[in-house]
């Protein structure tokens, strides 16, 4: 698989492959350097040379150049190997880092003076770790190290830069503690934007309310007013009846303290479903995770009853939905441990989990989890639709492309990872946008992409709507009331091929007029890859009804439609449809969508990206039709 990290705008923190040096004088080379200190830290001193540090060697997996290649061969529907996914077993044999990494870095590390007996390697042979001190890691590494203190009092030592020999560059992807800070202090300066933990109230990806309302209008006719399980249904042509059993599965992620209630479950399936009342989601509890209803409020439940109650609904009773309920009440969760839970090679891939970024358990603090890190513990469903999302700039480039390359991993083995690509346009989550020096704030100027919505190897969902006057029977606009579909183009990775003659036609049809230094034309991933609508959504949240709006409810939607597909597909003997990019932007999946041409994303101080005829960055290749891809999909 070809590296996914680009040479793109200066602000970004990248993986540095020019030398400090003549190489043919000092085969050292930068491997990773951040361009600034993050809002609200301040450098305060250097730190002791005594200091214990304990470096962790993150070892590069095996065939990683191939990951790409053997994703497409069971994605794309021309490959003859379509659909024979691998299993857990073939991939942790497949990508296990080399002898030959573990042996030249410990060969290098024993050669700068660190004692046998100090290096000490994973069991699943994924990371090394030294046992050192400041002086010496300096040594090793080329860097010094400071103490940073956070406005809230939080205290980190990081390092601006670091440096490894050429010959083992190739070996390592990352190394901890270098760069890489505390994200998760959730704590705002003014105009400044500190990262906030999935989950939490106020995080910018969950849904947003335009409060309660009186009357509920459940007609086709009134669809341009209220969305419900009809509309919808009507929209997307979703009239199946699952017959496949417990044989297919679909799972929807929330985070602590982020949680459903019963009682609203039971007021939604009172009016919109049949045979619903009284009936929860399967829960799947990882590290810790709880449904918590002691303080009910919208904040609180308004994502978990949304996604729930419209996915159960638009599946129906036949179709059991898990709920994977992550992270505890004090450290809530990250998308690192939810993964870790369905593969266990994760945990320590790549050096395993950032505990600057990550939660750790067991967690010691008052009514934390005391059980240690679940590690491929849980069985993935084969469609898992998750509603919440960073903005790509909150993770550095080698956090995101280690979480990147898990989700392609879960792709080979079958599993469909569906992401809400956000609700404020090309801005990132709270309209924060970028500054030249990497830092985000609400007055920026440049575009701020979404994570994971980003990953190449995850399915984007943007919004569309039924705009006032219009009926179901014609086409939707890209969602212009309350949110703006997330889209644009990344700053980290590069253009799939599957969606390369998509972007390159949007981009022939509708040449961007903006100056190239506020997003990034250099040939990137472009997002979303499809939308569903994403306003106007009826829900009944605390006991009451509510209207919301948000990519937050297109990408539940379209996990529903694709769980049918995997329903007549799995009920007729066929593999359930991993991965389904390659497949849904190649000239066999012409007509499954409905086409979008209306519409714009707003951010940044302009109007975003326009909607045009085919795929474009507001809402992809446009609104899934289930009967065509019904049809599709079954002749593979």
């Amino acid at each position: 698989m070809r590296s996914f990290l680009l040479p793109v705008l200066s602000f970004i923190l990248g993986l540095a492959a020019s030398a400090i040096a003549d190489p043919t004088l000092s085969p050292w080379q930068v491997h990773e350097r951040r361009s600034h200190i993050p809002a609200g830290w301040t450098r305060t001193r250097k730190l002791d040379s005594s200091v214990s540090v304990p470096l962790r060697f993150a070892l590069s997996q095996s065939n990683m150049e191939n990951l790409e290649a053997f994703l497409y061969e069971v994605s794309l529907p021309a490959s003859s190997n379509y659909g024979k996914h691998w299993s857990p077993s073939q991939i942790a044999a497949k990508f296990a880092p080399s002898a030959e990494s573990i042996e030249t870095v410990r060969s290098w590390l024993i050669g700068s003076g660190v004692e046998p007996h100090r290096i000490k390697l994973s069991p699943t042979k994924g990371w090394l770790e030294v046992a050192s001190t400041v002086e010496e890691a300096e040594n090793l590494l080329l860097a010094d190290y400071h103490v940073y203190d956070h406005e809230t009092g939080t205290k980190h030592i990081a390092c601006d830069s670091y440096h490894l020999p050429e010959h083992v560059i190739p070996h390592v992807d990352f190394v901890t503690p270098t760069i890489h800070f505390d994200a998760k202090v959730p704590r705002k300066r003014e105009n400044q934007y500190t990262r906030v933990p999935i989950g939490q109230p106020g995080q910018g990806s969950t849904p947003k309310t335009s409060g309660e309302i009186g009357t509920i209008f459940d007609q086709l006719q009134d669809c341009d007013k209220q969305i419900t399980p009809i509309c919808l249904r009507a929209l997307y042509g979703l009239w199946y009846q699952p017959v496949a059993g417990d044989k297919n599965s679909y799972g929807i992620v929330e985070y602590t303290p982020q949680s459903y209630l019963q009682s609203d479950l039971d007021l939604f399936a009172k009016n919109f479903s049949t045979g619903l009342e009284g009936v929860s989601p399967t829960l799947v509890s990882i590290d810790g995770g709880v449904i918590e209803g002691s303080d009910p409020s919208f904040d609180y439940n308004g994502e978990s009853d949304l996604d729930l109650e419209y996915a159960m609904t638009l599946v129906t009773k036949e179709q059991k939905i898990t709920l994977y309920q992550v992270g505890d009440s004090v450290e809530g969760g990250s998308f690192n441990t939810f993964l870790d839970a369905l593969d266990g090679t994760y945990c320590t891939y790549d050096g395993g989990d950032d505990p600057t970024q990550d939660p750790v358990y067991p967690d010691t603090a008052s009514g934390g989890y005391t059980g240690n890190e679940e590690c491929g513990t849980v069985k993935p469903a084969n469609v898992i639709s998750t509603s919440y999302g960073y903005n790509e700039a909150d993770l550095s480039p080698a956090y995101a492309i280690r979480q990147c390359n898990e989700y392609a991993k879960l792709g080979l083995m079958g599993v469909t990872f569906l992401f809400s690509s956000g609700d404020t346009g090309v801005a990132g989550n709270g309209d924060y946008c970028l500054n030249p020096d990497g830092s985000q704030s609400w007055d920026g100027k440049i575009f701020n992409p979404g994570f994971p919505a980003s990953c190449p190897y995850v399915t984007a969902v943007g919004a569309t709507q039924v705009s006032p006057g219009q009926s179901v029977w014609e086409p939707e606009n890209a969602c212009e009331e309350v949110i703006y579909s997330g889209g644009g183009f990344s700053n980290y990775f590069s253009m799939p091929l599957y969606q390369k003659a998509a972007v390159e036609g949007y981009l022939a049809a509708e040449p961007i007029s903006y100056s190239k230094d506020i997003y990034n034309s250099t040939g990137s991933r472009a997002y979303p890859d499809l939308a569903a609508n994403g306003a106007n959504y009826v829900i009944a949240v605390d006991g009451t009804f509510s209207l919301v709006y948000g990519t937050s409810a297109a990408s539940p939607v379209v996990g529903s439609i694709l769980t049918m597909v995997n329903d007549a597909r799995i009920s007729l003997g066929k593999p359930p449809l991993g991965f389904i990019n390659p497949a849904i932007y190649s000239a066999d999946f012409v007509g499954g969508f409905k086409d979008v041409t209306n519409g714009t994303n707003p951010g940044c101080g302009t109007l975003g990206f326009n909607t045009t005829k085919g795929w474009d960055p507001v809402t992809g290749l446009g609104n899934p039709y289930f009967p065509s891809l019904l049809s599709k999909w079954l002749s593979l």
